[in-house]
């Protein structure tokens, strides 16, 4: 439903009334691929570039579109914009979409689609995109009429970004994108959709009663997700930490919520958490979820998560409450809005340092016996060394990676600002590294360094992209951890599959990665060795444009500590003989 209208009507075609809606919205960047259904859009499009007023990417295969989109969206919090045409074009959008649709990133995707008249006759290239994607789409649209498109891009904009952001995908049949339409323009704001009301409106009355808990906690544990970055409440997170000596644990999505330089930080929790973040939670009298969903890899099992604590559920989406523990207090609402009532109401508190002294110590304690080091082998380069070492050389960098070991070890050791931390991780996708840091990098502009962690196996999945950013001179950095197998694929089968490595080893058909780079014109490097790896790293950082640099590590290292499938979070393998003993 319109609200309020403020422009004239012009005539122009659907494809106009689609751009000239993303430019009211504030879009600048597109990433996509052509095909015919969405011709008459693109034709538009060249126009539209040639005012200066919208710049798209054309990217290799539409699955790097849409990742890209997503990065772009992760990096700033707005709105990714990603294009792709009918049939096959649309179905290589879906792994990206549901990449987005996991982990809650504001995601708009459009589709060409083949002309009304032709949909369900199985014409040449036509697919039921709409249909295909309704589970893992916040909402989709079919443009049944040019003169809808402004209404419904303001609509699908008010969607993604608002409550718990999420993709919408709108679909346009080729002949609405070439018809005339009395064209006017729908302004940011200018739209209500009637049954669409996310709660904003904070309950005080539940605030008092979760401040009343936290009060009382003697061993509080605040558990931070990736709503609260969506919330841009990094803020209140660590005021709220630090009001109350709260430990903080983040989760895969909610890195770089805290810093975790900070004394209170306990790193990530969950299956290849810190010992003491894992300990933590399981020992917990008080656990505070803000912007959390309880997800497998971080509860392991269930009834070992938290046993003894009462819990405070803090989230935009009603339908995440309960959904996997039942809290003692739910709050329904905007993350940011709801820690700023608590700190309101908490103001004037004098907090007993003795009351969570020994908590805080106990917590030291493990820190102490259980630290996060990279190993060291003199003739081989460790990966966790790897990580170490860029990170230390590009500290305040964004870092996008694939999945894998790779990604572990980086939330492990990387530490990150907010929004600076950008991985696949309700989904769990391969190839989401590169493209997603094309779409970053696109984002932040040259004053930032975007780097990508990548694994020898999952770099394969969207190396291609590697010809966009040569295209485009988008100066990202790839580090591929290459040792020859599916690395994490290949840990699981040695641990529970009987070191039976069924079809988890890439070495034998492994490309020459440098000079696969240097045929997409790409600076290509290769490390093999601990005595190259500082001088190869500030070679890779300075050079003025993209690079993939290959290094070799140890083959057959492990990412640990590791909870095992079924069991607690303090049942971890791979932890050290505390010292402590």
């Amino acid at each position: 439903m319109i609200v309020k209208q403020s422009v004239a009507t012009q005539r122009a075609t659907g494809a106009f009334a689609l751009l000239d809606s993303l430019k009211q919205h504030g879009v600048k960047h597109i990433f996509g691929y052509p095909g015919g259904a969405i011709l008459p859009i693109y034709d538009e499009l060249y126009k539209f570039e040639e005012r200066g007023e919208l710049e798209h990417f054309l990217v290799r295969h539409e699955q790097g579109a849409a990742h890209a989109a997503d990065g772009y969206a992760r990096a700033t919090g707005k709105v990714g914009v990603c294009f792709a045409t009918s049939g096959p074009g649309a179905t290589n959008l879906v792994t990206g979409i549901a990449t987005a649709h996991m982990d809650s990133i504001p995601l708009l995707v459009i589709t060409g689609q083949v002309p009304r008249a032709m949909i369900g006759t199985d014409g040449f290239q036509e697919t039921d995109i709409w249909g295909i994607t309704l589970p893992i789409v916040k909402h989709s649209y079919v443009v049944r009429d040019p003169h809808d498109m402004a209404r419904i891009i303001a609509e699908a904009f008010h969607l993604c970004s608002t409550g718990r952001p999420g993709p919408v995908l709108v679909d346009i049949p080729k002949d609405v994108g070439a018809e005339q339409c009395d064209y006017m323009p729908v302004k940011p704001g200018d739209v209500k959709l009637l049954g669409y009301k996310p709660t904003i409106d904070v309950d005080s009355h539940l605030c008092t009663q979760a401040l009343d808990l936290i009060r009382e906690a003697k061993k509080p544990l605040l558990y931070v997700g990736g709503g609260s970055i969506a919330a841009h409440a990094h803020d209140e997170v660590a005021q709220l930490a630090e009001r109350f000596s709260l430990p903080v644990t983040t989760t895969l999505m909610g890195l770089g919520a805290f810093d975790e330089h900070h004394p209170l930080s306990v790193g990530m929790l969950g299956m290849h958490g810190t010992a003491y973040a894992n300990f933590g939670v399981t020992q917990c009298d008080l656990l505070i979820a803000v912007g959390a969903r309880f997800d497998d890899r971080v509860t392991g099992r269930l009834s070992g998560f938290a046993p003894d604590a009462k819990i405070i559920h803090v989230d935009i989406d009603p339908a995440e409450i309960a959904k996997i523990r039942r809290p003692d207090v739910a709050i329904v609402g905007d993350v940011k809005q709801v820690l700023q009532e608590i700190l309101a109401q908490s103001k004037d508190d004098k907090i007993d340092p003795d009351q969570t002294q020994a908590w805080l110590a106990q917590i030291d304690i493990w820190k102490d016996d259980y630290p996060m080091v990279a190993p060291h082998y003199d003739d081989q380069l460790s990966p966790q060394e790897v990580i170490v070492e860029v990170g230390s050389q590009a500290p305040n960098a964004y870092y996008t990676t694939d999945v894998g070991q790779h990604q572990m070890w980086a939330a492990q050791f990387l530490k990150n600002g907010p929004r600076r931390w950008i991985s696949s991780a309700g989904l769990g996708t391969m190839g989401f590294g590169i493209p997603a840091a094309m779409g970053a990098k696109t984002a932040v502009g040259d004053a930032e360094q975007v780097i990508c962690i990548s694994g020898d196996a999952s770099v394969q999945m969207n190396i291609q992209e590697l010809g966009t950013l040569k295209q485009y001179d988008i100066a990202v950095k790839t580090i591929v951890i290459n040792n020859g197998w599916q690395g994490m694929v290949r840990q699981w089968q040695e641990r529970f599959y009987g070191e039976r490595y069924s079809s988890s080893r890439m070495e034998p058909s492994m490309p020459d990665l440098v000079k696969l780079a240097e045929a997409y014109g790409v600076k290509g490097m290769r490390v093999t060795h601990p005595s190259q790896l500082k001088a190869a790293i500030a070679e890779m950082l300075a050079h003025d444009g993209p690079v993939l640099m290959d290094i070799h590590v140890h083959k057959n290292e492990n990412c640990y500590p590791m909870v095992a499938p079924g069991k607690s979070n303090d049942e971890m393998l791979g932890l050290p003989e505390p010292k402590s003993r």
